[in-house]
């Protein structure tokens, strides 16, 4: 994206370049575990994680395709270091959050009917839809076992019903969101609070469990939870802007959110801004004829949508930070919520 939702103060360069290393580190603290986790499960359901999280092609040879990002493990770790912790407290809580990351992209990509994960056919392509949701089912259970064997007792208790609820949380705002469905319109109101149950509730949890895993207080976690909880607001509306005008060789699929006429938040914003183009681009969404996605982006753009997504992921970027307590201790965390405005995949 040309625009940015990062503070004009920031140096874009030198951030992007500490992210990525404390993305790399991550990787490196937390992956083992992981793969032991997907390693326990019977075949083919192993064979099938394997080829989800890119370790090995679709007959199992090794492979070393496109990784996700880690930053939710990240932010794990990260807070828990901000805590006081030493990152290895946080590997098993880490490893459990993308555990359940992952169970929430195998069942999107069958849900939403996407054919590309990280620049590879989705599992569901590969295998078949019921497959996928039985790994991603799976997965969730192996999140679960993750805690319960990694952490202490009372920590695990505590990690676990953060985990839960969470799901239910995305659960509820995944039904929202297909319940609305291709072109139905929503307030601003309402798509926040599904952004938040869909994406920010699962940051908020990463970082709550980084938290948990430090021994932090009620106080300390709750501002954990809400950093985590609005730097997942500004995640999804850069995700917003992506899915737009992202580069498909990047984010490794296709930008078609306005061919399927998908109401997120810059076309929600660009629909109620009065204008000329606002007009037309109900007339576009109205229609139910194939649409000219580069007219209507131009529309999106023109009616205000854009500049909207980019200043809410800023506002959401910055009430992160306000929600730390003690900022000078969380250079980390501060580091990736310029990141996740600033990122293209």
């Amino acid at each position: 994206m040309s625009e940015s939702a990062v503070p004009a103060t920031t140096s874009t360069d030198s951030a992007t370049e500490r992210a990525e290393a404390i993305l790399a580190r991550t990787r490196v603290l937390y992956e083992p575990a992981l793969r032991e986790a997907v390693a326990t499960l019977p075949e083919p359901l192993r064979a099938m994680g394997g080829y989800h999280f890119g370790w090995c092609d679709a007959e199992g040879a090794p492979v070393s395709a496109r990784a996700g990002k880690a930053l939710r493990p990240a932010l794990t770790v990260s807070a828990a270091t901000a805590c006081g912790a030493p990152p290895r407290a946080a590997v098993a809580a880490a490893a459990a959050v993308e555990l359940v990351h992952n169970f929430t992209l195998l069942h999107d990509d069958v849900m939403d009917g996407d054919r590309n994960r990280r620049g590879r056919p989705a599992v569901w392509t590969v295998w078949s839809p019921a497959d996928a949701i039985l790994l991603g089912d799976a997965l969730h259970a192996l999140a679960v076992r993750t805690l319960v064997g990694g952490l202490s007792a009372a920590v695990a208790a505590a990690a676990v019903a953060e985990i839960e609820l969470t799901v239910i949380e995305m659960c509820r705002g995944q039904h929202e969101d297909c319940r609305s469905g291709p072109g139905v319109r929503v307030d601003l109101g309402a798509y926040g609070r599904m952004a938040m149950a869909k994406t920010g509730s699962l940051m908020g949890c990463a970082c709550a469990l980084g938290a948990l895993c430090a021994g932090a207080d009620a106080d300390t976690v709750a501002g954990m939870t809400a950093f985590g909880r609005d730097l997942g607001m500004a995640f999804q509306f850069v995700d917003d802007l992506m899915g737009i005008w992202g580069d498909p060789g990047v984010t490794g699929k296709p930008a078609r959110d306005l061919a399927r006429r998908s109401m997120s938040l810059p076309v929600l914003a660009a629909l109620g801004s009065g204008t000329s183009a606002a007009s037309e681009l109900a007339a576009v969404y109205e229609t139910g004829a194939a649409v000219d996605t580069e007219r209507v982006a131009r529309l999106v753009e023109s009616a205000g949508g854009r500049r909207r997504a980019l200043l809410d992921a800023e506002r959401h970027v910055r009430a992160a930070v306000d929600n730390l307590a003690d900022p000078a201790r969380a250079a980390d965390l501060i580091t990736l919520a310029h990141l996740v405005s600033h990122r293209n995949r």
